[in-house]
């Protein structure tokens, strides 16, 4: 009896690592964008989560838009989806969405990390008044007669609320997203998504004759400009300080060291050319 020796059977290929990213920022999409150059997207089963508000972004993998709720919210989106680590890329005032991530990945015991975006430091020649919470600011916004309103959306009572308050006032409320609803006279809406130029903030500034500039501190170099317009003119700035988040073992403070510790910690194969650029 002769003896035959089997075929190889081909390797199965190995199944891609599912990823979720808790996006919503440039950057996320910088992180996204850094693990496609690093050739590793093939062996990730990334989900880029995001709220929705403003546009969907286009980016090579799969987008969540609309929140987790009707998903039986995110605990059980990550057991469904079998998560094996998550990112938090959300803005540094996502503090009910980075809890939450944070309390999840605890209760699954899946791996957390989060992108920590600098934030502004005051520079000689800046007149900022920092406040923790919204109730003393807006009280503030009082004595000022033309204002530029940077920090997203607003409630329509905090708009009435300040109109009460000065009602001769001219309020300027920046946003990227449409208000939900209509403006109270007096209250005029500009649309515009970041990055801003210093050259255009200047002119905004000097258009409206803005005399205070209110802003959250969400650091970054996207829409610093009109902190050196507001310099440059000498106008005060009313700043929300940031909350605070939980803190956590894993917490990166460039998009690049976010691409690293994924690609580290699900151990990628990165093809020869980008394992040196990582």
């Amino acid at each position: 009896m002769t003896s035959e020796t089997k075929p190889a059977q081909p390797r199965k290929p190995a199944q891609p690592r599912r990823v979720l990213l808790l996006g919503g920022t440039a950057d996320a999409r910088k992180v996204v964008g850094l693990l496609d150059q690093a050739g590793v997207m093939s062996q990730l089963a990334l989900t880029y989560s995001v709220a929705g508000l403003v546009r969907r972004p286009k980016l090579d993998c799969e987008i969540l838009s609309g929140g987790f709720t009707p998903h039986g919210g995110l605990a059980q989106y990550c057991r469904d989806q079998g998560i094996e680590l998550i990112l938090d890329v959300t803005h540094p005032y996502a503090l009910q969405m980075s809890s939450k991530a944070a309390e999840v990945a605890e209760q699954l015991a899946i791996p957390l990390a989060r992108f920590h975006r600098p934030a502004w430091q005051q520079q000689a020649g800046d007149r900022w008044c920092c406040f923790d919470d919204w109730a003393p600011l807006w009280q503030r916004v009082a004595d000022y007669q033309s204002v530029l309103l940077t920090v997203g959306q607003v409630e329509l009572s905090t708009l009435e609320q300040l109109q009460r308050q000065n009602p001769v006032q001219r309020l300027i409320l920046r946003t990227a997203a449409a208000p939900k609803f209509e403006l109270p006279e007096g209250v005029e809406w500009i649309k515009a998504i970041g990055p801003f130029a210093l050259e255009d903030e200047l002119a905004l500034l000097r258009q409206y004759r803005i005399d205070l500039l209110v802003s959250k501190n969400s650091g970054g170099d996207s829409t610093q400009a009109k902190l050196d317009a507001a310099r440059e003119l000498g106008i005060e700035v009313l700043m929300l300080q940031r909350p605070a988040l939980p803190t956590l073992a894993n917490q990166f403070d460039t998009p690049q060291a976010c691409a690293d510790w994924i690609c580290r910690r699900l151990a990628l194969s990165q093809p020869p050319a980008e394992q040196e650029s990582l």
